[in-house]
């Protein structure tokens, strides 16, 4: 019998399941959504048990879909910055899932800031105090937990790891520890400095492993036989850029979704300057490998909103509306939850400027288009500036990466090609890759370099991106300086 892995790719909107062959195919997909709620403004948060719902619904889908053939291993990718707690004798949610759009731990973030913490955390973690990141979460979900409770508190690929070995296995992997804000990316060992800041025990931590590891094995998994080796887990972004073979220093990624994660691989661990993060982009055999990024907060989760506000059916539409846009027309920040990258400004709010009788629908459908590409482009910049190599190969991936039109506007933008992936699940073909490294379907990183993957480079050519970066130059000032200015006053 042929043999293939599922690659789970829990995400924020969605959970999806990926059949991959031994040569690097895909072989059939599945997909579910999860559900996104928001109790108070600012406040993102989810179900863990529809999660693991969703996660199951996409398994079955997925299986139905593709061939009879032998499941050797799984592979977990998943939405990063995001966490939960559960009980550790029954596996029962004690809390909900604090997605990493909540902004509910910004005061306690403007706290620590206040205290003089940000430099030393940026020092160990490679991140800015911001409330994208998982520690002050973590305080918050450990201060609202039932007393008298063995608790384990984790990220999405510790909470599914528990899932599906049910519960024998409290672990995650070194990059969605990385982004914990508790995790010393030198030492690579969770930081009692850290803990103790964040006020988080690491007793409730789940064990941190490579990447390319032994998670435990299934038990009790509707749909699939007990015994199968997860093989491999890593955060949704890290997959992706592993997935397109980005292993030489200056390599990198822009993956489109809910938000935008650009990422490039560097030659060893530098500490940013400003702007941007540094993570693990993977871990193999005790070693990591290191990468530059920078984190959008609201990226194509924009367009369905605006296509609601100016009366059109889809996204689909928004964006054929944008491409009809005559020049000029105002600037859009979708700072719905603050600005990320390279601003981290958590009060900024989204706002439209430059308005006037003269702006038609489609300039407003392309303010909305435009702003994907600016806000890549303002985290690129950071990105050549600071890095010690050449900014080289260039790839998209995402739901969004699908749009010809959108990505010849992030081409243009950038003044730099970029390589549109045939398939737009490089998080769930990156962690597949991942697990053939431990069960030995592939041998080493040339191997799966040499992996066929197809896709469109396309080039920069559009003349006008100057005038309309001063629009959305303007705005960004607006959104942030202009509006601290205000709340100042």
């Amino acid at each position: 019998m042929n043999t293939a892995i599922l690659a789970i790719d829990q995400g924020t909107t969605n959970s999806k399941a990926v059949l991959v062959s031994t040569d690097g195919q895909i072989l059939s997909r599945g997909a579910s959504p999860v559900g996104i709620e928001h109790p108070q403004p600012g406040w993102v948060e989810q179900n863990p048990i529809r999660l693991w719902e969703s996660v199951l619904e996409a398994v079955a889908a997925c299986l139905e879909a593709g061939p009879d053939l032998d499941i050797v291993g799984i592979a977990i990718s998943n939405q990063r910055e995001s966490v939960t707690i559960w009980d550790a004798e029954t596996g029962e949610p004690l809390g909900p899932v604090l997605s990493w759009q909540c902004r509910r731990t910004a005061s306690a973030c403007a706290d620590l800031i206040s205290s003089g913490h940000a430099p030393r955390v940026q020092e160990l973690t490679g991140l800015p105090i911001d409330p994208m990141f998982p520690g002050p979460k973590m305080s918050w979900l450990l201060d609202r937990a039932p007393a008298g409770r063995a608790i384990r508190l984790g990220t999405i690929d510790s909470w599914l790891i528990n899932c599906i070995t049910g519960g024998a296995v409290h672990a995650c992997d070194s990059t969605n520890a990385a982004r914990s804000q508790l995790y010393d990316l030198n030492g690579q060992v969770w930081s009692d400095e850290l803990c103790d800041l964040f006020g988080v025990a690491k007793s409730v931590l789940p064990e941190v492993r490579d990447s390319s590891s032994f998670f435990g094995v299934t038990k009790d998994v509707p749909g699939l036989r007990n015994g199968i080796p997860i093989a491999s887990a890593i955060g949704d972004s890290h997959a992706a850029l592993f997935g397109h073979g980005a292993f030489n220093p200056g390599d990198g990624k822009v993956t489109f979704g809910t938000g935008s994660s650009i990422m490039t691989t560097l030659p060893r661990f530098i500490a940013p300057q400003r702007g941007i993060t540094t993570t693990i982009a993977w871990s193999i055999g005790g070693r990591p490998t290191y990468a530059f990024e920078g984190n959008i907060l609201v990226s194509a989760a924009a367009l369905p909103w605006m296509a609601d506000i100016l009366g059109i059916p889809d996204v689909q539409s928004l964006i054929e509306l944008a491409a009809t846009a005559e020049p000029g027309g105002p600037g859009f920040v979708p700072a719905f939850l603050g600005l990320g990258s390279p601003y981290w400004y958590s009060d900024a709010r989204a706002l439209f400027s430059g308005i006037t009788f003269n702006t038609s629908r489609a300039q407003m459908a392309r303010a909305a288009t435009d702003a994907i590409a600016f806000q890549a482009y303002d985290v690129f910049k950071e990105m050549s500036s600071q890095s010690p190599t050449r900014l080289r190969t260039l790839y998209a991936d995402g739901g969004p990466s699908k749009s010809p039109f959108l990505m010849q506007c992030v081409a243009d933008t950038l003044n730099h090609a970029i390589v549109q992936c045939d398939a737009p699940e490089a998080s769930a073909l990156g962690a597949a890759y991942l697990a053939g490294l431990s069960l030995g379907v592939w041998l080493d990183l040339a191997a799966i370099a040499a992996l066929p993957r197809g896709g469109t480079t396309l080039a920069p050519r559009r003349s006008d991106v100057a005038d309309r970066l001063l629009v959305w130059q303007d705005a960004i000032y607006r959104s942030t300086v202009q509006r601290a200015s205000t709340m100042n006053e």
